[in-house]
């Protein structure tokens, strides 16, 4: 049984932030995220993480694994250790990773824990050839090429630093020969710290077999420390879902300004235009046209639908919708299908019947509107009052003339009729006319007495 432990209790101080490093998003969610995903997709029957600074904002925002804490940030040893009695009862393989390592990949990992169980050994590191291994543990080997020791940084003298062989911070091991050897670990370095590294001397020395693997590519091993690692990451992560969906059968029509987050979902023959940000849990069908200039966030999008200049978020939309330019659709609406929305269109918590034109000029807000409805230029649903938000009701086969205001709580019947300018207060019939203005008042010669 593969069970998992995550450290991510650090600082993470070069990132100067609030927020705890782990909790900053690369392709659309957290690092830890990532980090957890890759594990479940590997084999991982159970994630405990070791949290510390910002413990309460990582709780609130990561779920689905157990926290343990670390109080005190000792070093990656100490870090493990702080989980000892989470895994008293277990005695499979530990797949151990850094909470910033969000590059990280669950194809990377099964390799990595078949080489650690066919090699029966007390422990497998992963390592990994780094073009600039600055600031990692270098990777010493014995004269036959087996392991020997891990020398940090800060502790490696000018020779070791050459090497190019660097410790990625993942380990698998045998859990009850791993707590038993951290036990013996000691703080004796420049940081003052308990290395996690140094368990592997430690069995070495006992005669148990350490083992390394070495990852194909190095960019899956790393870790993030500063925002500029963190730019450089997420390019990766968004190149990498771009290749993935142009493979899959999604025109990009140019890859260089399109932004889309990992766990987005496009259709076969679907067109995204320049600069398009697809972000969250969004979800596109075939056939689509989108862009240029659209933002979806956490949207559900159906087949052949064509958008431009538009942001959709936390909203859904069925096929053959057309969008733009210019429109805006808020949370918790539902667009039917084949509706038509044209410029400078703005909608709320709202249904819409499918068939259903809103052209130009609209805020529908708080409004449930049937079928076949022509909404007229500079309609406005008034969902508010001061005080509370009402809804308004628009049945199937209605035209609505322009500049309406429509003022909640208000019904309008199937098949009624609202005449241009007309301010609705009261409940409109089926297939009724509604005409509310003042009537029209000519003052001649009005002008001249102003002069």
């Amino acid at each position: 049984m593969l069970e998992t432990l995550i450290l991510a209790a650090g600082k993470g101080t070069r990132m100067k932030s609030k927020l705890p490093k782990v909790l900053h998003k690369i392709g659309g969610k957290p690092m830890l995220r990532h980090v957890i995903d890759a594990a479940k997709r590997a084999g991982s029957v159970r994630e405990v993480v070791v949290i510390g600074a910002g413990a309460e904002m990582v709780e609130n925002e990561i779920s689905g694994v157990e926290f343990v804490m670390q109080i005190e940030q000792l070093g990656t040893g100490h870090a493990v250790l702080c989980a000892k009695e989470n895994f008293a009862n277990s005695t499979g393989t530990l797949l151990i990773l850094c909470g910033d390592t969000p590059l990280l990949t669950s194809d990377l990992l099964k390799k990595f824990i078949a080489a650690h169980e066919e090699s029966n050994c007390a422990v497998t590191v992963l390592t990994a050839e780094m073009p600039d291994a600055t600031g990692y543990g270098r990777v010493i080997r014995e004269d036959d090429g087996t392991f020997k020791k891990i020398v940090e940084d800060k502790d490696a003298n000018a020779i070791e630093k050459q090497i190019r062989e660097v410790n990625a911070g993942v380990y698998c091991a045998d859990i009850r020969k791993l707590f038993a050897a951290l036990d013996k670990v000691k703080n004796d370095n420049a940081q003052g710290e308990y290395y996690l590294p140094d368990v592997l001397t430690i069995l070495k020395a006992e005669h148990e077999k350490v083992a390394i693997y070495t990852a194909e590519y190095c960019d899956e091993t790393l870790g993030i420390n500063t925002r500029i690692q963190l730019a450089a990451a997420d390019q990766i992560i968004h190149r990498k879902k771009l290749h993935a969906l142009m493979n899959s059968g999604v025109t990009i029509v140019d890859p260089g300004t399109t932004f889309i987050d990992c766990d987005v979902e496009i259709g076969q023959d679907t067109i995204i235009h320049p600069n398009t940000y697809l972000e969250g849990n969004t979800t596109i069908g075939a056939d689509c046209d989108i862009g240029p200039n659209v933002r979806f966030t956490n949207m559900k999008v159906g087949n052949k639908v064509t958008a431009q200049f538009s942001y959709c978020h936390e909203a859904e939309i069925a096929d053959g919708v057309t969008l733009g330019p210019y429109v805006h659709i808020r949370p918790g609406s539902k667009i039917g299908q084949n509706v038509k929305i044209g410029n400078f269109v703005e909608i709320k918590n709202s249904t819409i019947g499918e068939e259903t034109k809103l052209p130009h000029l609209q805020y529908i807000g708080d409004t449930d509107m049937g079928k076949h409805v022509n909404v007229g230029c500079g309609t406005v649903t008034c969902n508010y009052d001061g005080k509370k938000k009402f809804r308004t009701k628009v049945g199937d086969n209605v035209f609505i003339g322009c500049n309406t205001n429509l003022v909640a709580p208000v019904t309008v019947g199937d098949g009624a009729y609202i005449g241009a300018g007309s301010t609705i207060t009261k409940d409109v019939p089926n297939n009724s006319l509604a005409i509310a203005r003042a009537r029209q008042t000519n003052i001649a010669d009005w002008n001249d007495k102003r002069k």
